[in-house]
C-alpha cells in the first residue's frame, strides 16, 4: 500500500516516524528528511512540537535517567491493554491518556504553562492511568501475577529497590485483611524501573500497590481519589510515587493507603 499524500503531492510522514523523531530514534539521515518534511507541514510541525514540549515535561516531572523507548510509550499500553479488558473506565482511561502522552488539548497546553503545581498534577495523572492499567493487566492472572513470592520477601525488596535505585519495599497490610502474594519489576512510559506489589484478601480479590520514581521536588499532602470499575489513591511523596487500586469500597482503599503512607520512607 502507497502512503498516504499530503496536499502538494509529498508523501506523508507515518506517524510511528514521527514519534521516533520526536524521542530521538530515527538515523541521522532520516532525521534530516524528516525535519526537511516539517519544514514544509505546518500543522504537522505544530503537532510534533507539542509532542516534544510535552515529552520534556514528562522527563522533569519523572526522575529516571533511561532513555525513552517508543515500544513502552504509555498512551500504546494503555489502549492495548484496555482494547483486550474492555474495561468499563476504559474511555475515559484512553482519553486522559492520549492527552498525557501527545499533548493535544487544552488541559495538557495549560500543564505546560504552569508551574510546580501542574507538573505535580500531570504526574499524578500518569501515575493512577499507570497503576490501573497495571491491575488490569496482572490481577486477573491467576497463576502468574506476580515475579517473586511473599516467601522471598527480603530478595523481592533488595531486588526492587536496586532496579529503582531507592528504597522499596513491600508494606504489611494484613491490618485491613490483605495478604503478600508477591510482586514484580514494572516499565514506566519513559524505559524505567517501577514496583508492583501484589496482595489478596479471604474473599480472593487481588489490591496492587504501584511505586515508581517521581522528582523529589514533587509532593501532594493526601492521596488523591480515583476511581471508576476498580478504586484506588495516588500520592507523591519522599521522590516516590505510590498508587493503590482494587475493586473494592473508597474507604477500605484509604484505609490501605494510610497503612502504606505509615510505612513508606517518608513518613
Amino acid at each position: 500500500m502507497s502512503a498516504p499524500t499530503v496536499p502538494g503531492g509529498r508523501d506523508a510522514i507515518p506517524e510511528e516516524e514521527l514519534h521516533a523523531f520526536v524521542d530521538g530514534q530515527l538515523a541521522p539521515a532520516r532525521r534530516d528528511e524528516v525535519a526537511a518534511w516539517l519544514a514544509g507541514d505546518p500543522e504537522a510541525a505544530a503537532r510534533v512540537r507539542a509532542w516534544q514540549a510535552q515529552r520534556n515535561a514528562l522527563r522533569a516531572a519523572f526522575a529516571e535517567p533511561a532513555p525513552p523507548d517508543p515500544r513502552l510509550d504509555l498512551m500504546r499500553i494503555v489502549e492495548t491493554r484496555m482494547r483486550r479488558r474492555r474495561l468499563p473506565w476504559a474511555a475515559g482511561a484512553a482519553a486522559a491518556a492520549i492527552v498525557l502522552a501527545l499533548g493535544l488539548g487544552g488541559a495538557a497546553g495549560w500543564m505546560l504553562r504552569g508551574g510546580p503545581a501542574d507538573r505535580q498534577a500531570m504526574a499524578l495523572s500518569v501515575l493512577e492511568q499507570e497503576a490501573f492499567a497495571t491491575h488490569a493487566v496482572y490481577s486477573v492472572d491467576k497463576r502468574h501475577p506476580i515475579e517473586v513470592g511473599a516467601a522471598e520477601r527480603d530478595h523481592l525488596t533488595q531486588w526492587l529497590s536496586n532496579r529503582l535505585n531507592r528504597r522499596v519495599a513491600p508494606p504489611d497490610l494484613s491490618a485491613a485483611g490483605w495478604r503478600l502474594l508477591g510482586g514484580r519489576l514494572l516499565a514506566t512510559e519513559r524505559g524505567g524501573a517501577a514496583a508492583l506489589f501484589m496482595y489478596d484478601n479471604a474473599q480472593g480479590q487481588r489490591l496492587s500497590v504501584v511505586m515508581r520514581p517521581m522528582a523529589p521536588d514533587l509532593a501532594t499532602p493526601e492521596p488523591q481519589r480515583m476511581g471508576g470499575a476498580v478504586n484506588g489513591s495516588a500520592w507523591i511523596a519522599g521522590g516516590l510515587g505510590y498508587a493503590v487500586v482494587a475493586a473494592a469500597p473508597h474507604d477500605e482503599i484509604s484505609a490501605v493507603s494510610k497503612l502504606v503512607r505509615q510505612q513508606s520512607p517518608a513518613a
